[in-house]
């Protein structure tokens, strides 16, 4: 931000946390209900139903060759899914600097979260209406749903410096993860009854999984009520008008900014390219476990499944083990894990669910963990009054930039017809974004932005 613009733009309650203990644990409470809310979306949709599903509709309407032709653009039927992934988050990446900047310009995050929220879980409630041929209704409700939690998290996010205090962010954002997989576990049970049972219920397969999917927008809507009645938006000082308005202004302000804090930017790069495999590890396992290893629909449930149930313990383990070792060396752990899952996944056996378990397990051990820490380490690295701008950026590495994964994924595939060329092919990214993590001296970087530094990072 230029320096005019930070005059005008500087919130007068730039301290992390909420006036008193008890109003700021009831924040804490709310923002945590914003993850058991929208990681329905993330695990029924994204990671179980929708991959699958939106393949063997786009199947159905390819042509001899098993081409669609979105467009007039040829792609492969297996190849769809990811693809639409990569687009909804160019989608996203235009969306969320603006948004950031709007609500620190405006001081009204709740607003724009409400909006976010309620958009992309109407998306993935018309799901519902997903059926027979209609692979391009399918791949624009998946951008526009993925592309609204993008920005919704972008808030969400920036309220963490707000309501915890330093030495308390790691535990209060692994909490919040632990609340997300916690409601993904349970939905999932209930997606496993339903499918399983279908016939029971006097439905057809294809009823039971659009009705999963509808199913988690619901879900993602009801409970974003919690949040948006506990959370609050701080004042800002007058000049903060036009946000909206001047939003690409902004963007670039912004951009320009960050600069002065290179060393955040470079775990910002370190982020952005790890990240970008844990997003395609999750996005892509469903589709890898049905078309190359020939899983069943309740085998890919269930392991999911014991991704969340072990996600929970994951993330808080993870946590405590953050607070002796240090949140940075304690990511870099997991990344050494994610090399050797994929690695395990090239070679895994078609037809063996057991091994399949296993990888499962594996995954939701160092899941939460890696995701929950790397954004508690990111908001000390946050110059203060900047949250929702900073944390835009860190949205798009989070979502809005994890675009080249799942391209990388789409086009291996595109190109080698293998899937196992396809998840080998991701390594690069956890490889590269450990080194560059490991270059970063986290301590300097807290220092950097102004903040205090905590005794273990």
């Amino acid at each position: 931000m230029s320096a005019e613009t930070a005059d005008t733009a500087e919130p007068a309650e730039s301290t992390a946390g909420a006036p008193d203990p008890g109003e700021r644990r009831r924040e804490q409470r709310g923002w945590y209900f914003y993850d058991f809310a929208c990681s329905v979306y993330s695990t029924s949709v994204l990671t179980v139903f929708l991959g699958p599903y939106l393949t063997s509709i786009a199947k159905a309407a390819a042509d001899a060759d098993g081409f669609v032709h979105p467009l007039g653009i040829p792609v492969r039927a297996g190849s769809l899914f990811a693809y639409a992934v990569s687009a909804s988050v160019i989608v996203a990446v235009i969306l969320m600097p603006v948004v950031g900047a709007a609500a620190d310009r405006s001081g009204r995050k709740k607003p724009l979260l409400a909006a976010a929220a309620y958009v992309g879980a109407t998306a993935t409630a018309g799901m519902f209406f997903l059926d027979g041929t209609r692979y391009l209704l399918g791949a624009f409700l998946l951008i526009v749903a993925n592309a609204a939690i993008s920005v919704s998290m972008v808030l969400y996010n920036a309220y963490l410096p707000q309501i915890a205090e330093p030495d308390e962010r790691d535990a209060v954002s692994s909490r919040g993860w632990a609340f997300g997989y916690t409601s993904g576990a349970l939905v999932l049970v209930l997606n496993l009854i339903l499918y399983t049972g279908h016939d029971s219920f006097g439905l057809s397969e294809s009823d039971a999984v659009r009705i999963c999917l509808a199913s988690a927008g619901v879900w993602w809507g009801a409970f974003t009520v919690v949040p948006l009645r506990r959370l609050r938006d701080r004042r800002v000082t007058p000049g903060g008008h036009g946000a909206v308005g001047s939003g690409w202004r902004q963007l670039m302000a912004t951009l320009r900014d960050m600069r002065r804090h290179p060393l955040t930017l470079s775990f910002l790069l370190a982020y952005l390219v790890y990240n970008d495999g844990v997003q395609t590890v999750i996005s892509q396992a469903s589709v890898y476990g049905s078309e190359e290893l020939g899983l069943d629909q309740t085998t890919l449930i269930t392991a999911v499944l014991l991704v969340q149930i072990l996600a929970v313990a994951g993330a808080l383990g993870m946590g405590r083990l953050a607070q002796v070792y240090g949140a940075k060396r304690t990511i870099l752990a997991s990344l050494i894990v994610w090399t050797l899952i994929l690695v395990a996944g090239y070679f895994l056996p078609a037809d063996a669910p057991v091994f399949f378990y296993a990888l499962a397990a594996a995954i939701g051990l160092v899941l939460g963990g890696s995701q929950a820490l790397s954004r508690s380490l990111y908001s000390h690295l946050v110059p203060r009054g900047k949250e929702a701008e900073y944390f835009s950026a860190y949205e798009m590495s989070d979502r809005g930039l994890s675009w080249l994964g799942p391209l990388v994924f789409g086009l291996a595939y595109q190109l080698t017809g293998s899937y196992r060329d396809a998840i080998i092919s991701l390594v690069i990214f956890f490889v590269v974004g450990s080194v560059l993590l490991a270059r970063v001296p986290v301590r300097l970087a807290v220092a950097a932005a102004g903040n205090p530094v905590p005794e273990r990072i």
